[in-house]
């Protein structure tokens, strides 16, 4: 069982971010916390949640360092007994507002993993991001946190952005592998409806030749992929265990649950959720969406694909690309060679 906590609080709304944040609402912090609470509860109850049996949680946002310590410890106290012994608990953090009082009141609640959010070491780019911190936050941020205590940190890179160029992103990824992390993510950026840059296409300059140079250079400062935008020594428990399948607690406005073949959608209005925390939306899935979602999440990863899952024509479209290189087999699971063609491989075989 995992559990995702969602925090719509932003220091700053950045201009390719489409997730469910606000910079104006932080007045509503200490009622969004209670309504947490409350959410909380039901959904102990509506998983069946068992003493030990919750793996991993990852506090996502919005900006979760926006939040203090004290106004998670409730949450904490509340969970509590349900946390399993070597539970990961990560949350994200943005640099400008992690400081070192903030990473020391979150390891003594038990978060164990930070992801920052710093999508450039380039100040240039930084400001075209509508980023709130400097290269010089981001590098002090993650020092404190590793002299706080903190062992696993990951850090975010944003590249396929106009201005781009391979002598900018490789000094991304040189100075993201001098500092001591254990983990990357690299998200090519995307025009999302309803962002700033949405009337701005052109901001996005993705390439497949950028994109393969740029896992390239990762893998060769010994940081191994996982996923198709994961690259680590330490492989995150709660990203397997979404590509796994597993079932997870969506707490917070605009978070999603799943448990089985039901999806969960508390409301994403902040000042609805505070009112009534209920209010989630349930969607219904099919053993086929289950299946499909499997074949998608497991050849994007390294979770792979069990072969019993696939019908007799999926099997030998499945085998026409093991003939082709493009998959391997071993112990019964089908595993993808280039996670760059996920997609493309879930829609060959499955089509």
């Amino acid at each position: 069982m995992l559990l995702y906590i969602h925090i719509p609080f932003c220091d700053s709304k950045c201009s390719y971010c489409a997730f469910n944040s606000y910079v104006d609402k932080f007045h509503l912090k200490e009622a969004y916390m209670t309504a947490l609470e409350v959410q909380l509860e039901h959904e102990l109850k509506r998983f069946n949640v068992k003493k030990s049996s919750i793996e991993s949680i990852f506090i996502g946002g919005g900006t979760p360092s926006t939040v203090s310590p004290q106004q998670y410890k409730k949450i904490f106290e509340k969970l509590k007994p349900y946390l399993a012994s070597a539970i990961e608990i990560t949350s994200e953090a943005n640099p400008n507002s992690a400081t070192k009082e903030w990473l020391l009141g979150m390891w003594k609640l038990g978060v164990n993993r930070i992801s920052f959010g710093v999508q450039s070491f380039d100040k240039d780019k930084l400001k075209l991001l509508n980023r709130a911190h400097s290269s010089k936050d981001a590098i002090e941020a993650i020092t404190h946190a590793k002299e706080v205590g903190f062992q696993n940190l990951s850090l975010d890179l944003i590249y396929a952005t106009i201005g781009d160029t391979k002598e900018l992103l490789l000094n991304d990824i040189k100075t993201a592998s001098s500092l001591p992390i254990n983990h990357i993510s690299a998200y090519a950026l995307t025009i999302e409806e309803g962002t700033p840059f949405e009337s701005k296409p052109q901001m996005s300059k993705e390439t497949l030749e950028l994109t393969n140079w740029m896992f390239k250079e990762i893998l060769e400062c010994g940081f191994k992929q996982y996923e198709i935008s994961n690259f680590g020594s330490y492989q995150s428990f709660h990203n397997l265990g979404y590509w796994q399948y597993k079932d997870y607690i969506g707490l917070g406005s605009g978070a999603v649950g799943k448990l089985g073949l039901q999806r969960f959608y508390p409301t994403p209005n902040v000042e609805e959720y505070i009112k009534n925390p209920l209010n989630i939306k349930i969607e219904n899935l099919s053993e086929d969406d289950k299946r499909v979602e499997k074949i998608f999440l497991g050849f994007r990863s390294c979770v792979g694909v069990d072969k019993n899952i696939f019908n007799n024509e999926e099997l030998k479209r499945a085998n026409i690309l093991i003939d082709e290189q493009k998959l391997t087999l071993k112990d019964e699971t089908f595993y993808n060679l280039d996670y760059l063609l996920a997609d493309e491989i879930t829609l060959f075989i499955s089509s």
